[in-house]
């Protein structure tokens, strides 16, 4: 199994997830065939090379052909003295001199979930490129919702409902649809400090949006000794999304790495190393996790459901329930959690205010993983998403397992009207033939 590892310690954005990307290897030309099938062609993208203290790093650069300015990299306007009026802000909407003005700005980048959903349908990226570019985006949607105080499908997206960065996402989704790996290793995010001006006035570093995604997804920040933002919203997400753990493995092998550079000119030059590593000595992975546990004996069936939704939604590894009787032989049931250590708190005030226990007991523990990876298959009703596990026998020889995902097997049964053992048989023959 090959991991991905990003080292985000000067940063996080799209357009340097990207470059990295690129940078190590991924395939371009796959990511030219979607991008020209985006219904918003209003762009052009340029791959080059550049320095940054001194190292050789890869740029991704997509430039807006609808006369949108790029604020984005304008230092003088994010950090200047005195605001100036363009066409588009990082974070916030501008303002439009008239209405009329105001109508075509609203058009071009006022986009809701839906509307970016709908763009992102009808490209040619896989399923599996899609999913992942609408988890960013669901992310960021949670965390605009959160901070403007509406509802998720009323949320207008800014920063990236704007074309470039809707470019940005989806060309990470591809990108690691192409690398084809399954887990994700961030091991730093570095985050810098003070103020960054958007339309509605200075706003603190990490930006209102960045906060959230961090505390929704427990995201460990690390301050960087210099002004600035070096994590944006959309890098943030993409940390969210995509993140499986945070330690590297104890002994591993570095296949290959790149780097993908920032555009920002700070004291200290942002870079976003990605490298693709593969753990060596044991077959298996091994780590540290923190079960949960407590008895519920006074709660209905319906607020237990519930809180097992909120638990998964919020970054449980595994939740169930086992039935027990306790003192005076009252029915009960034991509330088990597997989470990671940084997310314990926040699954513990999950159960405690969606339950009626008043006491959680913790434990680390420690799990033996099986590789695995993703892969997509063909069939005659469409491509389907299926799990591929290393498996050791008694003698410890390891032998390839399938395991169609079950989403994916469901969503081809509905849309075709088929029964769901049968269609999970085709998937699994499919996947041990190709």
């Amino acid at each position: 199994m090959t991991t991905l590892v990003l080292d985000a310690q000067t940063g996080i954005s799209g357009d340097m997830t990207v470059a990295a990307l690129l940078d190590l290897g991924a395939n371009f030309e796959k990511l030219q065939q979607v991008l020209a099938t985006l219904p918003d062609q209003q762009f052009q993208i340029a791959v080059s090379r550049v320095r940054k203290s001194a190292l050789n790093a890869c740029d991704f650069k997509v430039t807006l052909t609808n006369g949108a300015a790029d604020t984005d990299h304008d230092m003088n306007y994010l950090f200047g003295e005195k605001a100036h009026h363009p066409h588009t802000c990082h974070h916030e909407h501008p303002e439009a001199s008239t209405e009329a003005h105001d109508l075509e700005h609203h058009h071009r980048d006022h986009r809701h979930l839906d509307d970016i959903f709908r763009l992102l349908d009808q490209t040619s990226a896989t399923d599996r490129a899609k999913n992942i570019a609408k988890k960013i985006f669901t992310i960021v949607a949670e965390a605009e919702a959160k901070a403007h105080g509406v509802a998720i499908d009323e949320v207008h997206f800014h920063e990236v409902g704007a074309l470039d960065s809707i470019v940005d996402i989806l060309s990470v989704a591809v990108l690691i649809d192409d690398l084809n790996v399954d887990q994700v290793i961030v091991t730093a995010l570095g985050e810098g400090y003070g103020e960054i001006r958007c339309q509605h006035g200075i706003l603190p570093i990490p930006v209102p949006a960045v906060s959230y995604i961090a505390e929704a997804h427990g995201l460990t920040l690390s301050r960087i000794d210099c002004k600035g933002e070096f994590v944006t919203p959309t890098g943030a997400a993409i940390v969210a999304a995509l993140k499986t753990a945070e330690q590297l493995p104890q002994r591993y092998k570095i296949l290959k790495s790149g780097l993908g550079a920032g555009k920002r000119n700070y004291d200290r030059p942002s870079l976003l190393r990605a490298s693709l590593v593969q753990a060596t000595g044991d077959q298996c992975g091994q780590d540290k996790v923190i079960e949960l546990s407590t008895n519920i004996d006074d709660s209905t069936a319906e607020t237990l459901g519930f809180t097992l939704e909120k638990l998964y939604a919020h970054g449980a590894l595994e939740a169930w329930f086992t039935p027990i009787y306790t003192k005076k032989c009252r029915p009960a049931y034991i509330l088990s959690v597997l989470c990671k250590p940084d997310q314990q708190e926040k699954l513990e005030n999950i159960i405690f205010s969606n339950t009626t226990t008043i006491g959680i007991r913790s434990r680390e523990v420690f799990r033996r993983i099986l590789k695995r990876h993703q892969l997509t298959v063909q069939t005659p009703y469409g491509d389907a998403e299926v799990k591929v596990c290393e498996v050791p026998d008694q003698e410890g020889v390891f032998h390839t397992r399938f395991y169609p995902e079950y989403e994916t097997v469901k969503r081809l049964a509905k849309e075709h009207n088929l029964d769901l053992p049968g269609l999970y048989r085709l998937v699994q023959n499919a996947a041990e033939n190709a």
